[in-house]
C-alpha cells in the first residue's frame, strides 16, 4: 500500500499510555485513489497525541466480500485483518464504512467459532472511525487549521447510522478558521453508491444520486466533505457529469489544513 511504512513501530503495552499507539486502516480507495486522506489521517492522529503505525500488510476489510454474501472468505480477510492489527491500543480508519465492518460485523461473522468470536469481540473494541476517535476518545475540540471557503457535509450511511457519527465532524469543522459549514438538504439520504450496490443496481443508484447532487447545488457551497471516499467519489463523478461546480473532498483533508492538493477528481 501506498501508505504502509510510513511509520514504523510495534504494538504497545496500552491504551491507558499517555501516547497510546494506534494502527491505521488505510482503506482500499485511500490507498489506490487518495493517498492524501491518510497523510491528513496521520497528521490528526499526530497532533491527537497518537504514535501512528501503518501495518505493511494491511489488505481490504472484506466488505465487498460480506455485502456480496460471501461470508467464508470475508471469514478469510478477517481473520487476517485481526491478526495484524489486534496487538495495537487502537485501530481507526479515515471511513465509516470500513470503520464499521471492522467493529461490528467482524463479531458476527463468527457467531458459530466461539474462539474467534472473543478474539473478533477484543478486536472490534479498539476500532474507530477517525473523526470520531479524535473527539471520542482522545477528547479533540478544535483543529489548527484555516479555509476560507463555504462547505456543506454528507453524512454517509454506515458512519451515521452503525457507528452514530454525525456531530462529531460537524464540531471540528465549525473551528476551521474562515469556513462556513451551510447544512445539507437530506444530509443523512443515500448518495447511491452503497459498495456493489452501485454496480449491481446502476440506474438506480444514478437515481439516488441525481436526487443527491441537486441538494449539493442548492446550498449553494464552493465545497462537499464527507468521511468516506467511495461516497465522495460517487457524489464527484455525478456533479462533473451534470457540471455543477463544486469540490468535493474528504473531511479528513480539510480538518487537517490540507487542502493544497487537487480537489478529488482534479480541477474543475
Amino acid at each position: 500500500m501506498t501508505l504502509n511504512g510510513m511509520t514504523d513501530g510495534v504494538p504497545s503495552t496500552g491504551p491507558t499510555q499517555t501516547t497510546p499507539t494506534v494502527a491505521l486502516f488505510v482503506t482500499c480507495l485511500v490507498d489506490l485513489f487518495r493517498p492524501s486522506v491518510g497523510f491528513a489521517a496521520i497528521k490528526l492522529l499526530e497532533n491527537a497525541g497518537c504514535k501512528v503505525v501503518v501495518p505493511p500488510n494491511q489488505t481490504c476489510c472484506g466488505q465487498p466480500a460480506y455485502n456480496s454474501g460471501d461470508r467464508e472468505d470475508t471469514k478469510a480477510i478477517a481473520r487476517q485483518v485481526i491478526e495484524t492489527f489486534e496487538g495495537y491500543d487502537y485501530v481507526v480508519a479515515p471511513s465509516g464504512s470500513c470503520g464499521s465492518t471492522l467493529k461490528k460485523h467482524y463479531p458476527e461473522l463468527f457467531a458459530d467459532d466461539p474462539a474467534w468470536h472473543e478474539r473478533a469481540t477484543r478486536f472490534s473494541q479498539k476500532v474507530h472511525e477517525l473523526v470520531s476517535f479524535l473527539t471520542d476518545v482522545r477528547g479533540v475540540t478544535a483543529v489548527d487549521a484555516a479555509l476560507p471557503a463555504t462547505v456543506t457535509y454528507h453524512d454517509s450511511c454506515s458512519g451515521l447510522r452503525e457507528l452514530g457519527i454525525r456531530e462529531q465532524p460537524r464540531k471540528l469543522l465549525r473551528t476551521v478558521e474562515g469556513l462556513t459549514l451551510k447544512e445539507l438538504p437530506e444530509a443523512d439520504v443515500c448518495c447511491g453508491f452503497g459498495g456493489t450496490f452501485c454496480v449491481k443496481y446502476p440506474d438506480v443508484s444514478n437515481a439516488i444520486v441525481g436526487k443527491k447532487t441537486k441538494h449539493i447545488a442548492s446550498t449553494g457551497a464552493d465545497m462537499l466533505l464527507a468521511g468516506d471516499l467511495g461516497c465522495l467519489m460517487n457524489m464527484d463523478g455525478k456533479l462533473k457529469r451534470e457540471k455543477i461546480g463544486v469540490e468535493v473532498r474528504h473531511v479528513a483533508e480539510v480538518l487537517a489544513g490540507m487542502t493544497d492538493k487537487p480537489p478529488i477528481g482534479g480541477k474543475l
